[in-house]
């Protein structure tokens, strides 16, 4: 199998749709037991989408799924990359829809998500970025992560913005330069930052626009103490100071949750 091999834009188009409106990259490494339904839930979107998957040399059966989808990629590759950020930016930068995002290959869309969120860019031409609500599926059940409306306070206490749910405009993403191929676990974070720095407030909208996946095999769920500490990096960089809530929350967020994951595991 040629790990390089790609297929023409419009094979990753909906039928009817001649134009891709979003570029969605989906970041993999081995894991193939999630890939398809991110896979599936792109192409299920009612707008027409540039999908580029960026795998970074999995050894289970992801190039086998992807084989599977190959005739719906705009692009893929497998191999050794620079990690996560570097294989996003390098594939949004092979991409040519007006709006990008990406989703990792353990989360989904929520039907109607994308369409929802162009909506909103659309009704808020000055606005950088648009993010949904987002339904959390852990092995117990579902649940919500913690999404809220945008104002710089909120999110100097805590990512306010949950990735999977995010759409933002090539225009902004191209302007900040993407994310911080330096970063390892708090890149998003950064990023909604960077483009609130730049181009004001991002836009909540109040619908359930994906689906973020928590499993055992998660980066933040098995880093929490370095997550943690490059999320203060954040925010001391580009708010100045970190807020008490940071200090407080700290017992419960790494020490308390990482043993109970410990346990559960």
């Amino acid at each position: 199998m040629d790990s390089g091999a790609t297929t023409s834009l419009r094979d990753s188009l909906p039928v009817g749709e001649t134009t891709a409106l979003v570029t969605v990259v989906v970041p993999s490494l081995n894991h193939g037991r999630y890939l398809a339904d991110a896979l599936g839930s792109i192409t299920a979107q009612a707008v027409g989408t540039e999908i580029i998957v960026m795998d970074g040399g999995s050894t289970d059966d992801s190039l086998t799924v992807i084989e599977r989808w190959r005739s719906r990629l705009a692009y893929w590759q497998s191999g050794p990359d620079g990690g996560q950020a570097a294989a996003i930016n390098d594939g949004i930068r092979r991409g040519t829809a007006p709006y990008v995002t990406w989703l990792n290959s353990d989360d989904m869309l929520k039907p109607g998500g994308l369409r929802t969120l162009i909506d909103a860019l659309e009704q808020n031409p000055t606005a950088p970025a648009a993010y949904g609500k987002v339904d959390n599926l852990t092995e117990d059940g579902r649940g919500s992560v913690w999404v809220q409306p945008f104002s710089e306070r909120a999110l100097a206490t805590r990512c306010i913005v949950s990735q999977p749910g995010a759409l933002i405009r090539r225009s902004a993403w191209e302007a900040v330069g993407g994310v911080d191929p330096g970063l390892f676990l708090a890149m998003d974070y950064d990023l909604w930052w960077r483009l609130y720095r730049r181009f004001g407030p991002l836009v909540h909208v109040p619908q359930v626009t994906a689906v973020n996946r928590a499993h055992h095999g998660t980066k933040t769920r098995n880093n929490r103490t370095a997550h943690y500490a490059e999320a203060i990096a954040v925010v001391r960089r580009h708010h100045g100071r970190v807020p008490l809530k940071w200090w407080l929350a700290q017992p419960y967020a790494v020490w308390w949750k990482a043993l109970v994951a410990k346990v559960g595991a």
